[in-house]
């Protein structure tokens, strides 16, 4: 079973990862270790030794550079791609998770959010881009994107790609999401690009008050160009005279 669970984990890696050759590469990534030794340090916090708990973290994170609470809720075939990421206690992330370097699930003040959880809620197949800080109580949907260095404090919804400081949604909706892996979780093609976007609904904008004014003169020319009625073109020369 253990063998059998080992492999699938690999498996799954190098189906995120193009860059090892076999599995035993991946045995030597930092974020494979950092993930075992949590599952230790995790089952001595739960078992109330915490003073234990915190003396495999510390061992891990010396090793690894990977700071994982050992209170923290992690799921199956979780990838931590480089490494020098921090993971709060009171975390919780889901399954086939992918997280790149330099990334922190940061806690805030209990007060604002449920008592006792500071963390956030990482849903199965997120990505998360290097350099993401995601702080507080919230909860990122299940096949979220969160971009490089995006700064994200609000809860994201499923499938929705969250770019920039304060993160903000590229504008293509969450139901036509990019379902294929996101590397980074940052799209890279300039139809998720906001400024984009932002001057392609401005022309379409523009292109439709231009048919407006278009068709406003048409009208106008055509009641200018329209004869006279018998009536009151009789009215008018009689005024004339």
């Amino acid at each position: 079973m253990f063998i059998s669970n080992l492999i699938e984990y690999l498996d799954s890696i190098k189906a995120r990862d193009p860059a090892p050759r076999s599995r035993w590469e991946i045995l030597l990534y930092p974020g494979v270790w950092a993930v075992a030794y949590h599952r230790v340090a995790h089952w001595l916090f739960l078992g109330h030794m915490f003073f234990l708990a915190r003396l495999v973290n510390h061992f891990s994170r010396f090793m690894t550079g990977i700071d994982i609470h050992p209170g923290a809720k992690i799921g199956s075939n979780f990838f931590i791609d480089h490494g020098f990421s921090v993971i709060g206690e009171t975390a919780e992330v889901g399954d086939n998770v992918t997280m790149y370097q330099n990334v922190t699930l940061g806690g805030t003040n209990p007060t604002n959010g449920a008592a006792g959880k500071r963390h956030p809620t990482i849903l199965d197949n997120a990505i998360i881009g290097s350099g993401a800080q995601i702080l507080g109580p919230i909860t990122v949907g299940e096949r979220a994107r969160i971009g490089a260095a995006a700064v994200v404090t609000d809860d994201v919804p499923a499938g929705a790609t969250m770019i920039g400081q304060k993160a903000r949604s590229t504008l293509v909706k969450a139901e036509t999401y990019a379902k294929d892996f996101m590397p980074y979780g940052t799209p890279c093609r300039e139809m998720f690009d906001p400024a984009t976007q932002s001057l392609e609904i401005m022309q379409c904008e523009i292109e439709t008050l231009r048919k407006k004014v278009a068709e406003l003169m048409a009208e106008r020319d055509a009641a200018a160009a329209a004869p006279v009625p018998a009536k009151r073109r009789s009215t008018k020369e009689a005024k004339g005279a």
